[in-house]
């Protein structure tokens, strides 16, 4: 036998070779294990005993196949570690392991994930002379930034979740800190610090969504936060400072368009009035010198056909027009002394006049 002289003759199953050179029979062997059980356990514990042993141990091992999932978790079914199925939430079950195990991955859960926030060591260090960031960030004009943001995202798909990416949590970090590079690294520092902040967070959730998209990675993108863009903390001092002089440029700015709003209005009214009095000026002293021409050319007719009478129509007019108003004394040449008595017509004008006005008043 090929085990006769291996180890000094022993067998396979460690002994030596018997009286006779033959392995030993396995149903003595069998027997054997039997009566060693049976001198453990109680006695007239027979092989009943062993049958009823045995189910209570098959169903301890089924037994374990039961399990819940949670309102707020998805179960994933994995048969010799394989997907095969999706559980909803609430009681179960699955084949007993080793065949079947069962993942419980939280779906309804908002994980967040900060990017840029410095640890301890790094804060330390950015609060002495050598201060660093990891969040620095270079600018579309070339400026440099110091950026704190968090992306706050949930599993939409367990299965793509669970087995499309080893790390999904340092995927998503690492996409999200690329495209938040991207974006800012194509937008001016001043709208990266002020207005601009809403429209990088909306582009950075977009943005960031596609790409784990493209990754299958099976989560949702539900914010992208920005908590901090400053300059460096070497030079926030002097930016500071030039936001400031910015700030005051834009006050002086903006008062001087509302003096300019305020003037120009009311400059542009009074050019409007005086070039309206000007048209009504001309417009009332042209009228007047066309009236004239009219009225001299109808003197000159009626001249023309009675000279006599129409110069001394004229005349009389003119005098007329010379004399009203005035203290007037008649002279006459042929009286005896030159002065002729006469009637004070303007004595009794007056007198008339002022009678009038008390009838009135009473």
């Amino acid at each position: 036998m090929p085990w006769q002289n291996n180890g000094g003759g022993r067998n396979p199953w460690g002994q030596g070779p018997s009286g006779r050179g033959d392995p030993p029979n396995l149903e003595d062997l069998l027997r054997r294990g039997q009566d060693q059980l049976k001198g453990a356990l109680p006695g007239g514990f027979g092989q009943r005993g062993l049958m009823i042993v045995a189910g209570i141990v098959a169903l301890a091992w089924l037994a374990t196949g039961i399990y819940t999932v949670s309102p707020d978790e998805q179960g994933v079914v994995l048969r010799f570690g394989k997907y095969v199925d999706k559980t909803a939430p609430g009681l179960h079950y699955h084949l007993p392991a080793p065949i079947e195990t069962v993942m419980t991955p939280k779906v309804t859960v908002v994980n967040r994930v900060k990017i840029g926030f410095p640890s301890e060591e790094v804060a330390a260090r950015r609060r002495g002379p050598e201060a660093t960031r990891e969040g620095l960030v270079l600018t579309g004009d070339e400026n440099i930034v110091d950026v704190e943001f968090s992306v706050f995202w949930k599993i939409r798909d367990a299965e793509q979740y669970l087995f499309n990416v080893r790390d999904p949590e340092r995927t998503i970090e690492a996409a999200s800190e690329s495209i938040m590079r991207s974006i800012i690294g194509r937008t001016p520092i001043q709208s990266a610090l002020t207005e601009g902040r809403q429209r990088i967070e909306v582009d950075a959730q977009e943005r960031i969504q596609q790409v784990l998209n493209s990754y299958k990675i099976g989560v949702e993108v539900r914010q992208v936060q920005l908590s901090r863009v400053d300059p460096p903390a070497t030079v926030i001092d002097a930016f500071r400072d030039v936001q400031a002089a910015q700030a005051d440029k834009e006050r002086l700015q903006n008062e001087a368009e509302a003096y300019q709003n305020d003037v120009i209005p009311r400059a542009r009214g009074e050019v409007t009035k005086l070039t309206q009095d000007a048209e009504a000026y001309r417009a009332q002293i042209v009228a007047r010198a066309q009236g004239e021409a009219s009225r001299f050319s109808a003197v000159l007719v009626a001249y023309q056909q009675a000279k006599d009478v129409t110069k001394q129509r004229i005349y009389l007019e003119t005098m007329e027009e010379i004399l009203k108003g005035m203290n007037k004394i008649v002279v006459d040449k042929k009286a005896g002394n030159g002065v002729q008595p006469y009637m004070p017509l303007p004595e009794l004008t007056k007198r008339k006049a002022s009678v009038q006005s008390s009838g009135d008043s009473q």
